[in-house]
């Protein structure tokens, strides 16, 4: 029997799932979650009271796409396990200025 991969849409589009690192500033305080697009505009509008907000972590710095929410908790889980250094290190890696990743996602994602 052939394998079949079970597609999650959201209004008519392919939903992917997210990990995200958000920071306070360069070098700063570190937050790691999944499920980018709502939840990084809620830590970002402190929606809610939070460890982001009591912190002032708000700058998206890094975020990676998954096809499955079971592979995005994994990576989310791994990540949170990893020293600082390495955090640090996949951040300069991929964002060098540390800007805010946010404005750059596809507006159908925000």
């Amino acid at each position: 029997m052939e394998a079949k991969t079970r597609v999650l849409l959201f209004r008519g589009r392919i939903m992917s799932f997210y990990v995200y690192i958000l920071a306070s500033r360069r070098n700063g305080t570190l937050y790691i979650g999944q499920t980018l697009p709502r939840r990084a505009l809620e830590h970002r509008d402190h929606v809610r009271p939070s460890f982001t907000e009591r912190y002032g972590v708000t700058q998206l710095v890094h975020y990676e796409t998954f096809e499955t929410r079971d592979a995005a908790r994994a990576g989310e889980r791994a990540m949170k396990h990893w020293r600082r250094l390495w955090k640090l290190e996949l951040i300069e890696r991929f964002n060098p200025a540390w800007r805010d990743l946010y404005e750059d996602l596809e507006p159908t994602i925000r």
